[in-house]
């Protein structure tokens, strides 16, 4: 089932602040396009491993620690809506495939 991009980041913000447990944060207070770690919301690499388990689980999609892209993919909430799109796109076209 394809969700919209705008009912992926929703989702995305609340699962930031639920599994953060970002208590003064709420997830309309979350900016699309801000940056997460740093500046903007300010999360840490704890938080980037909090957030990729979290990912992992609702999602189905993961990521490496190896993965050079790691700082592309959770620079905002809208670059971790359309990795989990690509990645979910790529799982389902790789599924609906016949095996060679």
């Amino acid at each position: 089932m394809e969700q919209t991009q705008a009912s992926l980041e929703l989702q995305l913000k609340n699962l930031i602040v639920q599994s953060l447990m970002l208590e003064d944060v709420k997830p309309e207070d979350i900016e699309t396009e801000a940056p997460l770690f740093v500046e903007g919301l300010g999360l840490d690499s704890i938080d980037a491993l909090e957030l990729a388990l979290a990912i992992h689980q609702q999602f189905g999609v993961k990521t490496s620690q190896e993965d050079e892209r790691n700082r592309e993919i959770f620079h905002s909430v809208k670059s971790l809506a359309e990795f989990i799109r690509t990645e979910q796109s790529a799982a389902a076209a790789a599924t609906a495939a016949p095996s060679a």
